[in-house]
């Protein structure tokens, strides 16, 4: 299994339209285990998204996916960076 942990930055104001770009993303993805999108608990500018996939493969795969490459074009217009990248080697995903 391939694990993926990002932090994203965008300003306050815009952070629901980040989450609803990366959720409308989030659906029919072959491969894919686990996909969430989390807003920061404590930080109104963080965006928090936790993959967990069937290979690596299956992840640079979605990326081609038409739904995945709209979604991704939403979320750039509001991004204002990226923090945290993390590849995990999950081990049970429940």
């Amino acid at each position: 299994m391939y694990g993926l942990i990002t932090s994203m930055l965008v300003m306050p104001e815009n952070r629901e339209v980040l989450l609803s770009a990366l959720a409308s993303g989030a659906s029919d993805l072959p491969g894919c285990v686990s996909y969430v999108v989390a807003a920061d608990a404590e930080d109104p500018s963080l965006v928090w998204v936790t993959e967990a996939w069937e290979s690596g493969q299956a992840q640079s795969s979605s990326l081609e996916l038409s739904h995945v490459k709209d979604a991704a074009a939403a979320a750039k217009r509001v991004v204002l960076g990226f923090g945290t990248r993390v590849e995990t080697e999950p081990i049970s995903v429940g």
